[in-house]
């Protein structure tokens, strides 16, 4: 009796091995962010305190805007906190 054919099976390739995971910050990222959270702050009570004529008194009510902007770029820091 005549025997079937084998058929050829395609070889095993396994998939590339994934990363570990995200890598972690830099010692330095941590106290960046706070730090400019905290200037801001700083910043918004210091002219709230001196009737915006401290820290530029130039630029008046400008100085709010510089305190929350420094806020906002310490809170967009901890998104990429990990």
């Amino acid at each position: 009796m005549p025997e079937s054919r084998s058929r050829k099976k395609a070889a095993y390739i396994p998939p590339p091995e994934k990363s570990a995971g995200k890598k972690p910050n830099p010692p330095w990222f941590v106290p960046v962010m706070l730090g400019l959270m905290l200037l801001g702050l700083v910043w918004i009570v210091v002219t709230y305190l001196s009737s915006s004529r401290y820290p530029i008194p130039e630029i008046g009510q400008w100085n709010l805007a510089i305190g929350f902007v420094l806020i906002i770029a310490g809170f967009g820091m901890t998104t990429r906190w990990r």
